[in-house]
């Protein structure tokens, strides 16, 4: 089976939804990817991450987006989605079978950390919206607030026991943002060596939290988002709810200032209630490999039906974003700065927390 064609960043056609036009069955040609963005990598790098490939995966791939809104290739856009007409199931069908032409023949683009555009706008996404926008009913505030250009850096908070405010993050960003941005999330080590997990998180354009992929990313002009609690915030129990953990050593806030890209808090409310850990079972946690076991008022007690979250009600409110272009460049070495910059952002977002709080009616309505 052919490989998808690996698009740098430094190419304009990263962004495009074209596909360049290519015999059937021909192979994808595969581009070297560039060095670093940016002032050059300490010696040993950052992690090297494969690009995606057309694998075994492109049947089911397929099948989710036969339904997807894609235009024919003989004219009609990707992202079309007009199904009105005696016409529409025909475009509906000819641009799944088109989806899946490209899939098997190798004809779509990835970039070089294994970002597919294509399957997350048509696949990934439609797939986690409903849980968006019927079962926790996302409400999204301030999204305007995000750049409609350039590269820019999304802090929240994190919670909920498995990473699902990521995802709905991901999804705020991508259905709202008036300038269709995509938002690339920063994810712990842990997720890329779960099975399929891995796969699925490049696909989705997740990459290694470090700081040489944010800040390459971010030169870019792309907007990422990391959560700086880590395992320490969503694993916390439920009484400590809303509560922020530390935010490390500041380490977002100097990717930050090297790449001169402002930052935005942002702040969710809803996530805390999903699965209420009320115990952890560190021995097993340790035996299995995870940073924690989680124990609720369900699971594991009902089984896999004790795995369903709560229906809660969510809020994500994105703040004013907070510039860091005016600071030298060696301002990312200044300790006490980093400090500063680190506590105002978990000040805001905290802050802005307990204001959501106070204005909710409940926490499922």
């Amino acid at each position: 089976m052919a490989d998808a064609k690996v698009i740098p960043f430094d190419d304009d056609r990263s962004r495009a939804r074209r596909r360049p036009g290519r015999a059937d069955g021909e192979a994808a040609a595969v581009r070297a990817l560039p060095g670093p963005q940016g002032p050059e990598e300490p010696e040993g790098g950052r992690e090297a991450l494969p690009g995606a490939q057309g694998g075994p995966e492109a049947g089911a791939e397929a099948a989710a987006a036969a339904g997807a809104d894609a235009g024919a290739e003989n004219g009609a856009g990707a992202g079309s989605t007009d199904g009105a007409g005696t016409g529409g199931w025909e475009r509906r069908l000819a641009g799944g079978l088109a989806f899946l032409r490209r899939r098997v023949t190798g004809d779509y683009e990835v970039d070089e950390f294994g970002y597919d555009e294509e399957l997350t706008d048509q696949v990934l996404m439609s797939l986690i919206r409903p849980l968006y926008e019927k079962y926790f009913r996302v409400e999204v505030k301030g999204v305007e607030n995000i750049p409609a250009e350039g590269g820019a850096l999304i802090v929240a908070n994190h919670s909920g026991t498995l990473p699902l405010d990521g995802l709905m993050m991901q999804v705020a960003v991508h259905d709202h943002h008036p300038a269709g941005r995509h938002l690339r999330l920063l994810a712990a080590d842990l997720v890329f060596v779960l099975p399929i997990v891995n796969e699925l998180a490049r696909k989705a354009g997740h990459t290694l939290a470090c700081a040489e992929d944010a800040e390459r990313l971010l030169r870019a002009g792309e907007i990422v988002g990391v959560m700086p609690e880590g395992f320490k915030g969503i694993g916390k129990p439920f009484g400590e709810r809303y509560k922020l953990q530390r935010f490390g050593r500041g380490g977002f806030v100097s990717t930050a200032l090297r790449a001169g890209v402002p930052i935005v808090p942002c702040s969710i409310v809803g996530a805390e209630e999903i699965y209420p850990m009320i115990g952890n079972a560190k021995t097993l946690a340790r035996v299995l490999g995870f940073p924690y076991f989680p124990l609720t008022p369900t699971f594991p007690w009902l089984g896999p039906l004790g795995a369903l979250p709560l229906p809660t009600k969510w809020t994500i409110q994105f703040g004013e974003p907070i510039p860091t272009d005016s600071y030298a460049p060696e301002a990312a070495e200044d300790p006490m700065l980093m400090f500063n910059l680190t506590d105002q952002v978990r000040e805001q977002i905290q802050h802005t927390l307990y204001k959501l709080l106070v204005q909710r009616r409940s926490v499922f309505f």
